[in-house]
């Protein structure tokens, strides 16, 4: 129960890279990736979401499922993320906290989106199944098979 995938993004829009492990800074969030240091708003230093959901939606659309496809940075497995909001969590020697559900927007609409599957209609399946934002309050690292734990 814990990381399966890690991904980042160097910049806007470019493709996302599948990394082992990677070190968190408290406000800043994961370095190397698109947003680190950028984002001031509570919950923005980054983004998680459960392994199971992005399955489930593929099999609902009829794909086969891509994990790095959501472009959020930690893929999850055998966590309830939701139950995660307000609540601090650790992975690795890096202690979270989860601010707010990480609900689709229309960038993941649009990536998901099929022809006979609009992008409205990613939006509307996904929500309140598209992750969590979580912020760093301890920096640290983690890495794929590290486990999430409640202290």
């Amino acid at each position: 129960m814990g990381i399966e995938r890690i991904f980042v993004a160097t910049a806007p829009r470019s493709p996302q890279i599948e990394v082992t492990s990677v070190r968190v800074v408290v406000g800043k969030g994961i370095e190397g990736d698109r947003h680190f240091g950028k984002r001031k708003v509570p919950g923005e230093n980054l983004t998680l979401v459960e392994a199971e959901e992005l399955e489930a939606f593929a099999q609902e659309q009829g794909v086969p499922a891509d994990l790095s496809r959501s472009r959020r940075n930690i893929v999850t497995r055998g966590v309830r993320l939701n139950d995660l909001v307000g609540k601090e969590f650790r992975l690795g020697t890096a202690v979270l906290r989860g601010v707010e559900l990480c609900e689709p927007c229309s960038v993941m609409g649009r990536l998901y989106a099929l022809p006979d599957w609009p992008g409205h209609r990613t939006i509307r399946q996904m929500l309140h199944r598209s992750g969590l934002r979580a912020d760093v309050l301890q920096t640290g690292v983690f890495a794929v098979g590290d486990a999430l734990l409640l202290p």
